[in-house]
């Protein structure tokens, strides 16, 4: 079964979001808020172009995306200005799924693959407006490229013929029926363009009305129906919901076959309340939802555990988390490296911005630049003196001091844990 995807896009101009390519009045002041907006109401990717002019509003654009990819929970695509390797590898940096090279540029063909050996293929997507660009370059398109952007392109029945790799329309157009049509072609993967970029424009809706076009709508894909699901005698199956960063155990609710496919087709956690017996979304009236980024089975096929990102509190008593009653052992919550890390980070980030009289951080903060960066210098002089040094315990100090300066450079800088640790699991 092919499932379909509704791809909002966002052509940033000026640093605002405008309306199109050729049409700059703009759609919203705030591009970041926008994409949170997009991503929030049930979009399932996020594409974006930048239109900018000379190389520093290419620069600023590239950070806006940056920070559109902090506050978004979705598949974010993007391209445009696109001249050299650079701008490829600065994309991605970004935290783009994919780079987007135009293909209609007499460079771009080599570009592909050149970015495609140094980045890997699924990293890059090409754009045409039309199909001379594919047609000319099958052999490179093929082996270099793992997704296609068609501008505007009508001739939909030719895109299965041309190619089989996954490919989306952007379009003009406002019309559900033709919307539809596209969505029913079956070498197309998603639909973008102006009606999927309207800011009040309510995803999960269409979707149902594109099910009832009989077209395949879905956020996730799941490997097995509900009904290969060991389930109680009421029809509900324990879900065990754990923080995917921090692993974090968050709490434990029930699913019934209608709340697990709502799960699949929002991206959201939904549950079935036996005391209400009826669907609930975890977040709909607190605004602490769960985000899915896993669903995983037990052996016996009896218990799910939900891997997500949890908006504020899990606990209804404005806990982070249902299990915070200790009964008895020891807790080392606290001694998780990746949750040291983040408290550490969030209080520098707090310190950042609610400054406190006498606070070092702040002080650095105030310094600026250049201090910070003179702290990081002379506490990696100190880890080298300490490596000579027989007694580790010097090391774990001046590691320590170092850690901490490097994440007061990394607030400063607007770099988070979470970047760095996708850039190491992408290397």
């Amino acid at each position: 079964m092919s499932y379909k995807r509704l791809i909002p896009c966002i052509f940033i101009a000026e640093g605002k979001a405008v309306k199109w390519f050729d049409d700059k009045s703009v759609l919203s002041e705030d591009v970041i808020g926008l994409s949170k907006i997009y991503s929030e109401n049930g979009a399932d990717e996020l594409l974006v172009f930048d239109l900018s002019q000379d190389d520093d509003e290419h620069e600023e654009n590239i950070n806006l995306m940056r920070k559109m990819n902090r506050v978004i929970r979705i598949p974010m695509i993007a391209g445009g200005n696109v001249k050299r390797l650079e701008d490829i590898k600065k994309i991605l940096y970004a935290g783009a799924k994919r780079a987007i090279v135009n293909f209609s540029k007499p460079e771009s063909a080599h570009m592909v693959e050149e970015a495609a050996r140094r980045f890997g293929r699924e990293k890059i997507a090409v754009s045409l407006n039309d199909f001379d660009g594919l047609f000319k370059h099958q052999r490179i398109v093929k082996e270099y490229c793992s997704g296609l952007v068609f501008m505007n392109l009508l001739d939909l029945n030719s895109v299965m013929d041309v190619t089989d790799i996954p490919s989306i329309i952007v379009t003009d157009t406002k019309e559900e029926s033709e919307l539809f049509r596209i969505l029913k072609n079956s070498g197309i993967k998603g639909v973008s363009g102006k009606y999927m970029s309207r800011p009040d424009m309510d995803f999960t809706a269409f979707k149902e009305r594109c099910e009832e076009e009989g077209i395949h709508m879905t956020s996730f894909e799941s490997m097995m129906e509900f009904s290969q699901l060991k389930t109680n005698e009421q029809g509900l199956i324990p879900v065990i919901v754990q923080h995917y960063k921090t692993q974090q155990v968050l709490m434990m609710a029930y699913m019934n076959e209608d709340a697990f496919y709502r799960t699949m087709k929002t991206g959201k956690m939904t549950y079935y309340s036996r005391s209400r017996q009826s669907l609930w979304v975890k977040g709909e009236t607190s605004g602490h939802y769960q985000y899915v980024r896993s669903l995983t089975v037990d052996c016996d096929y009896d218990t799910l555990l939900a891997k997500v990102e949890q908006i504020g509190a899990a606990c209804h008593t404005g806990n982070p988390t249902c299990f915070f009653q200790h009964l008895a052992g020891t807790d080392s919550e606290e001694k998780n490296p990746f949750r040291v890390f983040e408290i550490v980070y969030n209080t520098i980030l707090d310190r950042k911005a609610n400054p406190r009289e006498g606070s070092y951080t702040n002080y650095l903060f105030d310094k600026g630049i250049d201090k910070i960066l003179k702290k990081i210098g002379e506490e990696a002089t100190e880890i080298v003196i300490a490596g000579k040094n027989p007694n580790p315990e010097e090391i774990k100090y001046e590691m320590a001091d170092f850690l901490y300066h490097a994440m007061v450079l990394m607030a400063e800088r607007g770099v988070s844990w979470e970047d760095i640790v996708q850039e190491l699991a992408e290397r």
